[in-house]
Protein backbone atom coordinates (compact mmCIF):
# COMPACT_ATOMS: atom_id res chain seq x y z
CA UNK A 1 0.00 0.00 0.00
CA UNK A 2 1.02 3.09 -1.19
CA UNK A 3 1.94 5.52 1.73
CA UNK A 4 1.50 8.95 0.38
CA UNK A 5 3.54 10.95 3.49
CA UNK A 6 6.74 9.36 2.41
CA UNK A 7 6.31 9.83 -1.51
CA UNK A 8 9.22 12.26 -2.27
CA UNK A 9 8.04 14.76 -5.13
CA UNK A 10 4.32 15.19 -5.02
CA UNK A 11 3.01 16.96 -7.25
CA UNK A 12 0.14 19.78 -6.84
CA UNK A 13 -2.94 17.19 -7.93
CA UNK A 14 -1.51 15.32 -5.17
CA UNK A 15 -1.58 17.89 -2.72
CA UNK A 16 -5.18 19.21 -3.80
CA UNK A 17 -6.44 14.91 -3.94
CA UNK A 18 -4.71 14.93 -0.01
CA UNK A 19 -4.71 18.13 1.14
CA UNK A 20 -8.21 19.65 0.19
CA UNK A 21 -10.71 16.63 0.60
CA UNK A 22 -14.76 17.39 0.50
CA UNK A 23 -15.02 17.22 3.93
CA UNK A 24 -12.51 20.35 4.60
CA UNK A 25 -13.58 22.65 1.80
CA UNK A 26 -17.13 22.39 2.99
CA UNK A 27 -17.25 23.09 5.84
CA UNK A 28 -19.82 25.65 6.99
CA UNK A 29 -17.62 28.32 9.04
CA UNK A 30 -13.98 27.37 9.27
CA UNK A 31 -12.98 28.49 5.47
CA UNK A 32 -12.60 32.19 4.97
CA UNK A 33 -14.16 32.86 1.31
CA UNK A 34 -10.75 34.19 0.38
CA UNK A 35 -10.09 30.17 0.27
CA UNK A 36 -12.48 29.86 -2.55
CA UNK A 37 -11.28 33.19 -4.42
CA UNK A 38 -7.89 32.52 -4.37
CA UNK A 39 -6.71 30.68 -1.42
CA UNK A 40 -7.01 26.91 -2.21
CA UNK A 41 -5.53 27.74 -5.78
CA UNK A 42 -2.15 28.84 -4.39
CA UNK A 43 -1.70 27.34 -1.58
CA UNK A 44 -0.69 23.86 -3.05
CA UNK A 45 2.50 25.45 -4.20
CA UNK A 46 3.54 26.52 -1.14
CA UNK A 47 2.72 23.16 0.38
CA UNK A 48 4.92 21.78 -2.02
CA UNK A 49 7.38 24.68 -1.20
CA UNK A 50 6.51 23.82 3.01
CA UNK A 51 7.76 20.20 2.36
CA UNK A 52 10.71 20.63 0.11
CA UNK A 53 12.06 22.43 2.74
CA UNK A 54 11.11 19.61 5.27
CA UNK A 55 8.97 21.97 7.11
CA UNK A 56 6.21 20.30 9.75
CA UNK A 57 2.78 21.58 9.78
CA UNK A 58 3.37 23.17 13.03
CA UNK A 59 6.12 25.43 11.65
CA UNK A 60 3.61 26.50 8.81
CA UNK A 61 1.72 27.29 11.16
CA UNK A 62 4.10 29.56 13.55
CA UNK A 63 5.11 31.20 10.01
CA UNK A 64 1.31 32.19 9.71
CA UNK A 65 1.76 33.71 13.16
CA UNK A 66 4.41 35.76 11.86
CA UNK A 67 3.00 37.01 9.39
CA UNK A 68 -0.02 37.75 11.13
CA UNK A 69 1.60 40.11 13.14
CA UNK A 70 3.45 41.87 10.97
CA UNK A 71 0.28 42.64 9.72
CA UNK A 72 -0.55 44.21 12.49
CA UNK A 73 2.84 45.87 12.80
CA UNK A 74 2.21 47.14 9.37
CA UNK A 75 -1.43 48.59 10.65
CA UNK A 76 0.68 50.60 13.42
CA UNK A 77 2.71 52.34 11.23
CA UNK A 78 1.35 55.76 9.97
CA UNK A 79 1.12 56.48 6.16
CA UNK A 80 -1.14 54.70 3.56
CA UNK A 81 1.73 52.53 2.28
CA UNK A 82 2.19 50.50 5.32
CA UNK A 83 -1.88 50.27 4.79
CA UNK A 84 -2.49 48.69 2.14
CA UNK A 85 1.06 46.42 2.82
CA UNK A 86 -0.87 45.16 6.13
CA UNK A 87 -3.95 43.87 3.46
CA UNK A 88 -1.14 42.35 1.71
CA UNK A 89 0.29 40.82 4.30
CA UNK A 90 -3.34 39.61 5.93
CA UNK A 91 -4.06 37.90 2.32
CA UNK A 92 -1.14 36.22 2.71
CA UNK A 93 -1.52 34.93 5.95
CA UNK A 94 -5.06 32.89 4.48
CA UNK A 95 -3.16 31.40 2.18
CA UNK A 96 -0.65 29.88 4.66
CA UNK A 97 -3.24 29.20 6.76
CA UNK A 98 -4.50 26.77 4.05
CA UNK A 99 -1.05 25.65 3.71
CA UNK A 100 -0.38 24.59 7.05
CA UNK A 101 -3.11 22.37 7.13
CA UNK A 102 -2.27 20.39 3.73
CA UNK A 103 1.21 19.73 5.31
CA UNK A 104 -0.57 17.90 8.09
CA UNK A 105 -2.71 15.92 6.42
CA UNK A 106 -0.44 14.99 3.88
CA UNK A 107 2.18 14.04 6.85
CA UNK A 108 -0.55 12.38 8.84
CA UNK A 109 0.05 14.88 11.86
CA UNK A 110 -3.06 16.40 12.32
CA UNK A 111 -3.62 17.39 15.98
CA UNK A 112 -4.74 19.36 18.75
CA UNK A 113 -1.21 21.41 19.20
CA UNK A 114 -1.48 22.53 15.54
CA UNK A 115 -5.57 23.55 16.18
CA UNK A 116 -3.77 25.73 18.91
CA UNK A 117 -1.18 27.14 17.31
CA UNK A 118 -3.33 28.50 14.19
CA UNK A 119 -6.22 29.75 16.71
CA UNK A 120 -3.41 31.56 19.03
CA UNK A 121 -2.08 33.40 15.25
CA UNK A 122 -5.77 34.15 14.24
CA UNK A 123 -6.67 35.31 17.80
CA UNK A 124 -3.76 37.17 18.44
CA UNK A 125 -3.55 38.70 14.66
CA UNK A 126 -6.99 40.67 15.10
CA UNK A 127 -6.60 41.63 18.72
CA UNK A 128 -3.05 42.93 17.72
CA UNK A 129 -4.98 44.75 14.48
CA UNK A 130 -7.43 46.42 16.75
CA UNK A 131 -4.55 47.80 19.05
CA UNK A 132 -2.44 48.59 16.27
CA UNK A 133 -5.69 50.48 14.86
CA UNK A 134 -5.44 52.48 18.11
CA UNK A 135 -2.15 53.55 17.40
CA UNK A 136 -2.70 54.42 14.12
CA UNK A 137 -5.45 56.82 15.31
CA UNK A 138 -3.06 58.34 18.06
CA UNK A 139 -0.61 59.44 15.04
CA UNK A 140 1.90 56.39 15.49
CA UNK A 141 4.17 55.28 18.27
CA UNK A 142 5.62 58.32 18.65
CA UNK A 143 2.28 60.34 19.68
CA UNK A 144 1.14 57.71 21.82
CA UNK A 145 1.52 59.49 24.55
CA UNK A 146 -0.22 62.87 23.59
CA UNK A 147 -3.04 60.71 22.22
CA UNK A 148 -3.75 57.76 24.94
CA UNK A 149 -7.41 58.15 24.21
CA UNK A 150 -7.39 56.52 20.70
CA UNK A 151 -4.81 54.13 22.33
CA UNK A 152 -7.32 53.13 25.04
CA UNK A 153 -10.13 52.95 22.59
CA UNK A 154 -8.53 50.39 20.37
CA UNK A 155 -7.44 48.57 24.17
CA UNK A 156 -11.19 48.27 24.32
CA UNK A 157 -11.14 47.18 20.45
CA UNK A 158 -8.78 44.48 21.04
CA UNK A 159 -10.69 43.36 24.17
CA UNK A 160 -14.50 43.24 22.98
CA UNK A 161 -13.23 41.55 19.81
CA UNK A 162 -11.85 38.86 21.47
CA UNK A 163 -14.31 38.23 23.83
CA UNK A 164 -16.36 38.13 20.79
CA UNK A 165 -13.94 35.11 19.67
CA UNK A 166 -13.89 33.43 22.59
CA UNK A 167 -17.34 32.69 22.40
CA UNK A 168 -17.60 29.93 20.47
CA UNK A 169 -14.49 28.10 21.73
CA UNK A 170 -17.11 28.69 25.73
CA UNK A 171 -19.69 26.79 23.78
CA UNK A 172 -17.01 23.88 23.28
CA UNK A 173 -15.94 23.60 26.37
CA UNK A 174 -18.91 24.16 28.30
CA UNK A 175 -20.45 21.25 26.98
CA UNK A 176 -17.21 19.14 27.88
CA UNK A 177 -17.44 20.10 31.22
CA UNK A 178 -21.31 19.28 30.45
CA UNK A 179 -20.72 15.94 29.52
CA UNK A 180 -22.14 16.35 26.22
CA UNK A 181 -20.52 15.73 23.21
CA UNK A 182 -19.60 18.19 20.73
CA UNK A 183 -22.57 20.08 19.06
CA UNK A 184 -23.14 19.32 15.25
CA UNK A 185 -21.83 22.17 13.07
CA UNK A 186 -25.15 22.36 11.06
CA UNK A 187 -27.25 25.07 10.43
CA UNK A 188 -30.13 23.95 12.26
CA UNK A 189 -27.92 23.79 15.57
CA UNK A 190 -27.02 27.59 15.29
CA UNK A 191 -30.06 29.09 14.40
CA UNK A 192 -32.02 30.73 17.46
CA UNK A 193 -35.22 29.06 18.58
CA UNK A 194 -36.83 32.34 19.48
CA UNK A 195 -38.37 34.13 16.83
CA UNK A 196 -37.60 38.10 17.33
CA UNK A 197 -33.91 36.61 17.73
CA UNK A 198 -34.24 34.46 14.62
CA UNK A 199 -35.44 37.34 12.25
CA UNK A 200 -32.39 39.74 13.89
CA UNK A 201 -29.81 37.01 12.78
CA UNK A 202 -31.14 37.29 9.51
CA UNK A 203 -31.14 40.57 8.68
CA UNK A 204 -27.54 40.97 10.11
CA UNK A 205 -27.27 38.68 6.65
CA UNK A 206 -28.16 41.55 4.77
CA UNK A 207 -25.77 44.11 7.09
CA UNK A 208 -23.01 41.21 7.91
CA UNK A 209 -21.06 43.71 9.73
CA UNK A 210 -19.62 41.36 12.02
CA UNK A 211 -17.82 39.66 9.50
CA UNK A 212 -15.51 42.84 9.77
CA UNK A 213 -13.05 41.55 12.57
CA UNK A 214 -11.38 39.23 10.61
CA UNK A 215 -7.90 40.12 9.65
CA UNK A 216 -8.53 40.66 6.02
CA UNK A 217 -11.75 42.22 6.19
CA UNK A 218 -10.27 44.62 9.32
CA UNK A 219 -6.98 45.25 7.94
CA UNK A 220 -8.94 46.11 4.33
CA UNK A 221 -11.11 48.39 6.39
CA UNK A 222 -8.30 50.03 8.23
CA UNK A 223 -6.71 50.63 4.93
CA UNK A 224 -9.96 52.37 2.92
CA UNK A 225 -9.50 55.14 6.20
CA UNK A 226 -6.07 55.19 5.48
CA UNK A 227 -6.05 56.21 1.99
CA UNK A 228 -9.23 58.65 2.31
CA UNK A 229 -7.27 60.13 5.15
CA UNK A 230 -4.45 60.95 3.13
CA UNK A 231 -6.79 62.86 0.29
CA UNK A 232 -8.47 65.49 3.58
CA UNK A 233 -4.80 65.29 5.14
CA UNK A 234 -5.31 64.03 8.54
CA UNK A 235 -6.42 61.23 10.81
CA UNK A 236 -10.69 61.59 10.76
CA UNK A 237 -11.38 58.77 8.52
CA UNK A 238 -9.00 56.64 10.51
CA UNK A 239 -10.65 57.93 14.04
CA UNK A 240 -14.17 57.51 13.21
CA UNK A 241 -13.25 54.26 11.57
CA UNK A 242 -12.13 52.75 15.51
CA UNK A 243 -15.04 54.06 16.50
CA UNK A 244 -17.35 52.85 14.65
CA UNK A 245 -16.04 49.48 14.76
CA UNK A 246 -15.94 49.36 18.46
CA UNK A 247 -19.41 50.02 18.23
CA UNK A 248 -20.21 47.13 15.64
CA UNK A 249 -18.00 45.06 17.72
CA UNK A 250 -19.50 45.89 21.14
CA UNK A 251 -22.98 45.10 18.76
CA UNK A 252 -21.90 41.87 17.78
CA UNK A 253 -20.92 40.17 20.33
CA UNK A 254 -24.06 40.76 22.49
CA UNK A 255 -26.20 39.39 19.05
CA UNK A 256 -23.27 36.23 19.25
CA UNK A 257 -24.03 35.51 23.27
CA UNK A 258 -28.09 36.38 22.38
CA UNK A 259 -27.61 33.55 19.50
CA UNK A 260 -26.20 31.20 21.24
CA UNK A 261 -28.13 31.07 24.57
CA UNK A 262 -31.43 30.48 22.39
CA UNK A 263 -30.22 28.12 20.14
CA UNK A 264 -29.66 24.38 20.66
CA UNK A 265 -25.85 24.80 20.85
CA UNK A 266 -25.69 24.34 24.44
CA UNK A 267 -28.29 21.36 24.79
CA UNK A 268 -28.73 17.83 24.10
Amino acid sequence: MNDHSTSGRPTVADIRRVGQPDAIRQRRNAEHWSADVYGRRISPYLTLLALRLGMSANAVTWVMLAVGWLAALAVAAPGWPFAVLAVVLAHLQMVVDSSDGEVARWRRTTGPVGIFIDKLAHYTTEALMALALGVRAAGGFDAVGDNLAWTTLGGLFATLLLLNKVVNDLVVSSRAQGGLPPAKDAAEVAAPRVGGVARLRRAARFVPFHRLFHAVELATVIAVAAVVDAFVAGDAVTRWTLVGLVVAVAVTGLGHVTAILTSSRLRP
